[in-house]
């Protein structure tokens, strides 16, 4: 290969690697968002996180809903299997085993809804992105979609 263009490479990869580990630094749990400004990074403390957005508290169903099930299948397989495995393997975006023990319903909801706000601003949402590279397109779900996909991603996890 032209080594104008290996050296490019090179440069390109060096870029990336050097961004993503300066962008995704994490800090500790017991920093607090300090301000009101909107430019504001919120900390999001993994599974007590409730993310930003409309939801604030979800009453979950048990046993679960078996129609919402089946009506979230039907939009992971329109909207989301391209990129997301049911299993822990990641494909373009992180693989959904685990997610619903990982993370609040409320935080998999914001971020189902919300997906631009809390990859920008929410700092769980952007750790993600050192793994995935690709930002999550906004899917335009309703609430009651986002939420049919919740209890298809609790399914998947085997909750009852």
């Amino acid at each position: 290969m032209n080594r104008k263009f290996l050296f490019a490479i090179s440069a390109f990869i060096s870029f990336l690697a050097i961004r993503c580990s300066s962008d995704t630094q994490m800090k500790k749990p017991e920093d607090k968002m300090t301000s009101g400004n909107k430019d504001t990074v919120v900390i999001s403390q993994g599974v007590n996180s409730k993310g930003i957005g409309r939801f604030k508290e979800i009453k979950l169903s048990h046993p679960l809903d078996e129609k919402m099930i089946a009506s979230g299948e039907i939009i992971y397989n329109a909207k989301c299997f391209a990129c997301h495995k049911l299993t822990n393997e990641k494909l373009v975006g992180p693989g959904w085993k685990g997610v619903t023990d990982r993370r609040q319903p409320e935080w998999i909801l914001n971020f189902i809804t919300n997906t631009q706000v809390m990859l920008d601003k929410d700092l769980v949402a952007q750790s993600e992105m050192v793994t995935c590279v690709v930002r999550m397109p906004n899917q335009d779900l309703t609430d009651e979609q986002a939420r049919q996909m919740l209890e298809f991603m609790r399914k998947n996890d085997g909750k009852n």
